[in-house]
């Protein structure tokens, strides 16, 4: 079974996490994705973590499965040539600045029904970044422990990630939209309009209009459920989360504290069915509940929550992931583990979309080309260059093959 996306053909201009992650997903599910950095890489290029080589495993992390094209971009030969190749290719996917060369107008007179989509930080087309968009959003505020004022940013770049996501959505729904219509189509997609959508979608703007209140740092629960975090006897620590009545009646019998729930219930006069309720009582929950976990290891507390069908997870370094999580290993489909250039074996994700029939294979894991390492096939087989012409652009530092460091 072919990967859904084999036969269309993306370019990619990028740098940082929400374009080429963008890119890598479309890769992922069989697309051809070439990726043009400068010679010698782009700003993102050796961001960490390095290897003692200094190979970034940021940059391969968010690569995999694509070719790379190093040029050299400030020459106008090499933009034409660049504007050609995304002109043949149909599609472009760009958080560069869409102007000069690289805008639509421009692109668009190679090909009419061109598709491409133009991420921006903010929608005027001014900078943002992940970490300015997300201090803004009100989350960090929310985030972190009551006794503790100082706002918590989130450590993963959560709006760059789903940017990533809607731009391949917003590519495949353009090039739905050409094959129906014949028509292309300029797709902008600023970071902040995620981020802002998401906030309206999960109901906190409205929760600041409608009801003028303002959400309070809780710690790791769980806002308007039960959900809370306990420490083992072993030093450990585990997240528990009770939001269905199933998952509520389990966590009382796994601890033996059904009665005592019961009690408090009566005592506040509160019925915790209603998960708002066991929310507000939250702190007294949890003191029926903590000393459960606390006379348990972790080995211990897993079987006695996984008996009686607890929803929970342990907290676990990135070091623990790897030496105990069996969801990260190659018994999940997931990965593949693969020998990456310069690195070494590692595991190495597909994307977590699964189609049927397809097996392992269809969840298109692979590794990360080192830069440049498909120049020469992309100026032969995409452009139609002869050797000849190759080779002078080489000689000239127009473009360059793999290994070639940027100029000092």
């Amino acid at each position: 079974m072919s990967l859904p996306l084999a036969g269309l053909t993306v370019v990619e201009g990028s740098a940082f996490v929400a374009a080429p992650s963008g890119g890598m997903t479309l890769a992922q599910l069989g697309a051809d994705v070439i990726r043009f950095d400068r010679i010698g890489g782009g700003i993102d290029h050796q961001r960490w973590p390095l290897t003692p080589d200094g190979i970034s495993l940021y940059w391969n992390g968010l690569n995999k499965g694509k070719r790379s094209l190093a040029v050299n971009l400030g020459e106008p030969e090499v933009q034409d040539l660049v504007g050609e190749l995304i002109g043949r290719s149909g599609n472009f996917l760009t958080n560069f600045p869409a102007v000069g060369w690289l805008s639509y107008e421009a692109l668009r007179r190679r090909r009419d029904d061109l598709v491409m989509v133009a991420i921006t930080g903010n929608h005027d087309g001014t900078t943002a970044v992940d970490y300015t968009v997300n201090c803004a959003m009100g989350y960090p505020s929310a985030t972190g422990h009551a006794d503790d004022p100082r706002p918590v940013n989130n450590v993963v770049p959560a709006w760059d990630l789903m940017c990533g996501q809607m731009a391949a959505l917003g590519l495949l729904a353009a090039d739905r939209r050409r094959i129906l219509e014949g028509v292309g189509d300029l797709v902008t997609l600023a970071l902040v309009d995620v981020a802002l959508a998401t906030v309206g979608m999960l109901g906190s703007l409205a929760e600041a209009q409608v009801l003028g209140t303002q959400r309070e740092a809780i710690g790791n629960d769980l806002y308007g459920a039960y959900g809370s975090d306990f420490a083992t006897g072993d030093g450990r620590r585990v997240m528990v989360v009770a939001i269905s009545p199933k998952q509520w009646r389990g966590l009382q019998a796994a601890t033996g504290t059904t009665d005592a729930v019961a009690a408090l219930a009566d005592e506040l006069g509160v019925d915790f069915a209603d998960e708002g309720e066991r929310f507000l009582a939250r702190d007294r929950l949890g003191d029926l509940f903590g000393p459960w976990f606390s006379a348990r290891t972790l080995a211990e507390v897993a079987d006695g929550l996984d008996a009686e069908g607890v929803c929970w997870g342990p907290y676990r370094t990135f070091l623990e992931l790897v030496a105990e999580d069996p969801r990260c290993s190659t018994a999940n489909p997931l990965f593949a583990d693969l020998d990456q250039p310069g690195v070494g074996r590692h595991l190495v994700p597909g994307s977590p979309l699964a189609f049927s029939g397809a097996g392992a294979e269809g969840r298109g894991a692979a590794t990360a080309p080192r830069l440049g390492e498909h120049t020469e096939e992309v100026l032969a087989d995409d452009l139609g260059l002869a050797a000849a012409e190759i080779g002078s652009l080489v000689d000239r530092g127009m473009v360059a093959t793999q290994g070639v460091r940027r100029p000092t």
